[in-house]
């Protein structure tokens, strides 16, 4: 992890593109801008962390079988001859 100081009105870039800005600092609370390109996506931490979770979940949900055909008394089809 790469940990910066910056001042109000200092701003950190990345990779060209993004621009995050220092607007405001009052009573332990950092308010930033970005700026990055529409084809970014930008979320809070806390919220991308949620939506990892649900999407884990759900690929785990949806690979469960729905009905265990192991389980099922099937007829055996007879050969016709």
């Amino acid at each position: 992890m790469l940990i910066l100081t910056r001042k109000l009105d200092e701003e950190i870039v990345l990779n060209s593109e993004i621009r995050i800005k220092i607007l405001s600092t009052k009573d332990g609370q950092v308010k930033i801008g970005i700026d990055a390109p529409d084809n970014v996506k930008i979320l809070r931490g806390e919220l991308f962390d949620t939506i990892k979770k649900e999407t884990a979940e759900a690929i785990e949900k949806s690979s469960q079988p729905v009905i265990d055909i192991s389980k099922l008394k099937l007829n055996k089809l007879k050969e016709i001859k």
